[in-house]
């Protein structure tokens, strides 16, 4: 095993009051490709800023390759003393590296490099920062949040960069699916520790379920040794006072530790207030149209949005996806054609820039509206102490100022006060950004089982997939030209309906362009039949299909045992690299499958 470049043991760090590092340990190995994942609040940033050495450890050891690179992405870029992006990007570069690079990453970002960082947006400001550590292509890559406020194509191409640098890389992100494709190694920060899989995000959660169920049963286990002894202290034959001494002192270390176990952080629980459903027809936009000077955003697009419906709107920075999301709910008319609202509308927005949130007031004031200590929760007065712990804020945090929240905990207000509100039409704005996993998991559930309707803004491909029944997106989606189109289903069905689309057109062009001469023979004069080949894969196909699924049943049997990883992580890990592999070629075989069977189909008529 090659020695690391970067390691951080022990570390310890409190900022008074519980720690909030107490033994969490990194180590860095060139080629890696770590996502570190926890809960908001769970330390990621912080341990981080340690690795790049932005923050002293109160102790532990933290070891650093004397000849080896480090760059940090900033959340918050300082550009005093630069005229231009390409001079703030530029001057991360040492003394041999390439200009150009710079110049390469600008221009993929969607930045030309002359624009003045004072006027900089978020999300621009965020594209400048990556270019500026990316470009010096260093030997250790720290980046906290890189797709934020980052469009989707931009997403996919940071993907494919992350993939083939030669960059160690550490990466923090809600995005599941980046980490899913990035990712090799997972390090997960719990209550001040940390713990390592040598997999990639794709395989955390079953690992973290497994890894929980064993400590919980470590923990009843504990509980019944102290049963056990308390009993034998009471009723046993005495003994040796000596021994008896020993006994009562190990006993009081059970105590001790049974006491002093940190259980995880309890989940966010939360149900949607009732609203009086709303009307049938939600939305009806016809033949809707918006322009900014000769800048055509929105040509002519209709639409109708029924109760229940969840539309997911997906397209590039600057494509307009904002300005059609106004237009559809009435805040802002259109050039041209018309915006009908159903009835009985109950409208919440959760706004991706948190413009609802005022840093000044305190938590319980803006759930409340300045109502005193309650507030009305489906009809029931609940206390405002009680309804923050279902979000996982605590009691003393009542009257903490919003300013003093992080990202993820102002995103996670903003959704306890929306859901507290009777609703049935759920307008979401980049709802995912800030978000950890387990709260995401929560807006997930919420989304999909949303007895209203839904609209919502995203650039999280997981989340769309997940809860979308319809998508929008722009008809050319590298080049907006102001044309619309909806899709069945969530961005991975858009994606390929779009591939099916493109190819049809590509087919109608090839044939318009062949000669009359190569026409086609007329039906019945040479029947087209399934060679051979097909035929025995049509046949055998769903034999093999059948051996797989019981193989993979036969290890998932072997894997339900809750104490496999803590008694054996190597034979865990086997099998679940072994399922990984058998579930690939079960997927690639049903697909093959599939594709016979509608050739079949359509050579019979």
């Amino acid at each position: 095993m090659a020695p690391p470049i970067l390691k951080l043991d022990d570390i310890f760090l409190s900022f008074g009051g519980a720690p909030l590092l107490a033994g969490a340990s990194l180590q860095i190995e060139a080629g890696d490709k770590i996502c570190l994942v926890g809960r908001n609040g769970s330390g990621k940033s912080t341990l981080l800023k340690i690795a790049a050495g932005l923050v002293e450890a109160q102790s532990g050891a933290v070891f650093r390759h004397p000849s080896s690179t480090v760059r940090y992405l900033e959340q918050a870029p300082d550009f005093a003393g630069f005229n231009t992006v390409q001079a703030y990007a530029e001057a991360g570069l040492g003394p041999g590296d390439d200009p150009y690079r710079v110049t390469y990453l600008l221009s993929h970002l969607g930045l030309t490099g002359e624009e003045d960082p004072r006027m900089l947006s978020g999300g621009e400001s965020r594209r400048a920062a990556l270019a500026r550590v990316m470009a010096p292509e260093p030997d250790i890559l720290l980046l906290d949040e890189p797709t934020n406020h980052l469009d989707l194509p931009t997403i996919e191409w940071l993907e494919g960069e992350l993939q083939k640098t030669r960059s160690a890389l550490v990466l923090i992100s809600h995005d599941r699916r980046f980490l899913e494709k990035v990712s090799t190694a997972t390090v997960w920060l719990d209550r001040g520790t940390s713990r390592r899989l040598d997999r990639g995000f794709a395989h955390f959660e079953a690992w973290r379920d497994q890894v929980l169920e064993a400590e919980e049963l470590e923990q009843h286990k504990l509980g019944k040794s102290i049963e056990r002894e308390e009993h034998w202290l009471r009723y046993g034959v005495t003994a040796r006072r000596k021994r008896n001494m020993r006994r009562l002192g190990e006993l009081q270390t059970m105590r001790s530790n049974y006491r002093g176990h940190k259980g995880p952080q309890g989940t966010v629980q939360a149900t949607v207030s009732d609203a009086q459903e709303s009307g049938k027809l939600v939305i009806e936009a016809d033949k809707i149209t918006k322009s900014f000077g000769e800048r055509a955003i929105v040509t002519p697009f209709s639409i109708r949005v029924h109760r229940g419906d969840c539309i997911g709107l997906v397209g590039p920075n600057g494509a307009g996806k904002t300005t059609l999301l106004k237009m559809l709910t009435g805040q802002l008319a259109p050039d041209s054609g018309t915006v009908k609202l159903g009835t009985n509308l109950e409208i919440a927005t959760l706004d991706q820039k948190r413009e609802d949130l005022d840093p000044e007031d305190t938590l319980a004031n803006y759930l409340t509206d300045g109502r005193g200590e309650n507030l009305l929760v489906n009809g029931e007065q609940r206390h405002v102490t009680g309804y923050m712990k279902e979000f996982l804020f605590q009691p003393e945090q009542a009257r903490t100022p919003i300013r003093n929240l992080s990202g993820g905990e102002r995103a996670r207000l903003m959704l306890a006060r929306i859901l507290s509100r009777p609703t049935n039409l759920l307008i979401l704005d980049e709802p995912t950004n800030d978000l950890d996993i387990e709260t995401l998991d929560l807006l997930q559930e919420i989304v999909a089982g949303f007895p209203g309707t839904v609209i919502l803004v995203s650039h999280d491909r997981d989340f769309l997939d997940r809860t979308v029944t319809s998508t929008i997106a722009p008809a050319v989606p590298d080049a907006p030209d102001g044309r619309w189109i909806e899709y069945a289903g969530g961005y991975s069905d858009m994606l390929v309906q779009r591939k099916g689309a493109l190819e049809e057109r590509r087919k109608a062009e090839k044939a318009a362009e062949k000669p009359k001469t190569q026409e086609a023979p007329a039906p019945g004069s040479s029947k087209v039949k399934l060679s051979f080949k097909q035929k025995f894969a049509l046949e055998n196909l769903p034999k093999e299909m059948a051996k797989a699924e019981a193989e993979i049943a036969k290890r998932e049997q072997v894997m339900a045992d809750p104490n496999l990883f803590t008694r054996d992580p190597a034979a865990f890990n086997r099998l679940a690299s072994e399922m990984e592999k058998l579930r690939a070629g079960l997927t690639k075989m049903e697909e093959e499958w599939l594709e016979l069977e509608m050739l079949r189909e359509e050579l019979e008529g």
